[in-house]
C-alpha cells in the first residue's frame, strides 16, 4: 500500500485551489461582496462554504473522474435548473435587501461564530452551480495527463492542497478587503450588493435559459 504521495501533487494541488477560488464565478463575487459588507470574518466565512464546496467537488472528481462526469451528464438538466434557481433568488435577495453595513469597530469584535452559517449556505450554492463542478473536472481531466493522482493517499493529498489553496486565498483576500472597506459608505455598499446581485441573476438566468432552450429546441441566432 503506498503511503507517500506523489510530490508534485501538493504543488499543483494548491494552485488549482487558488485558481478556482479567483473571481470568476458568481460565488466568488458572492464571497467579496461578504467581506467588504461584514469584513474579515464575513468574507472568510464565505470562502470556508466555497472551499468545502469544491473540496467535495474535487474528492468525487478525484475518485472517478469518468464516473462523475458521465452523472453529471446524465443529471445536467436537473442539476442547471436547481443551481440557475437558487442562484437567482439569492442574487434576488441580495438585490433588494438593504445593506447590513458592519462598522469597523463591530468588525472588529466579530468571529467567525457570528457568520457560521454562510459557511454551509455557500458550499450548498458551489455544489448547485454547474459552472464550478464542470470547470473543476476539465482542470482534474488537464491534470491527470502529467501528474498521477494512483492511490487513496495521491487523492487525499490532492484534495488537502487544493483546499489549502483555496484557504490561504481566502484568507489574504479577505485580511486586504477588511482593510479597505472603510472607503464603503452606505450608499456605495448598496451599489456593490446591486452590482453582486445583478451578477448572481445574470448567471443563475443564463443557465436556466440554456436549459430552456435546449429543452424546447429553440433556435438560437
Amino acid at each position: 500500500m503506498q503511503l507517500i504521495p506523489n510530490p508534485f501533487i501538493i504543488p499543483v494541488g494548491f494552485l488549482i485551489g487558488v485558481l478556482i477560488a479567483l473571481p470568476f464565478g458568481p460565488i466568488n463575487v458572492l464571497a467579496l461582496q461578504r467581506a467588504a459588507e461584514r469584513g474579515f470574518f464575513g468574507g472568510l466565512a464565505a470562502g470556508l462554504g466555497i472551499m468545502i464546496g469544491d473540496g467535495i467537488i474535487a474528492l468525487g472528481t478525484a475518485l472517478g473522474v469518468n464516473a462523475l462526469t458521465g452523472a453529471i451528464i446524465h443529471y445536467r438538466t436537473f442539476i442547471q435548473i436547481v443551481g440557475g434557481v437558487a442562484l437567482v433568488v439569492a442574487g434576488a435577495k441580495l438585490y433588494f435587501s438593504r445593506p447590513v453595513f458592519t462598522s469597523a469597530s463591530d468588525a472588529a469584535r466579530a468571529t467567525l461564530k457570528d457568520y457560521i452559517w454562510d459557511i454551509p449556505k455557500l458550499a450548498v450554492l458551489t455544489l448547485s452551480n454547474p459552472v464550478a463542478v464542470l470547470g473543476l473536472v476539465a482542470i482534474f481531466a488537464g491534470v491527470s495527463s502529467f501528474v498521477e493522482v494512483g492511490s487513496y493517499v495521491d487523492v487525499v493529498t490532492m484534495v488537502a492542497s487544493i483546499m489549502g489553496g483555496s484557504f490561504c486565498y481566502w484568507l489574504v483576500v479577505s485580511r486586504l478587503i477588511s482593510s479597505i472597506r472603510h472607503i464603503f459608505d452606505r450608499s456605495r455598499m448598496t451599489v456593490l450588493n446591486r452590482l453582486a446581485g445583478l451578477v448572481l441573476v445574470g448567471f443563475g438566468g443564463l443557465l436556466i435559459g440554456e436549459m430552456v432552450v435546449k429543452r424546447f429546441g429553440f433556435a438560437v441566432f
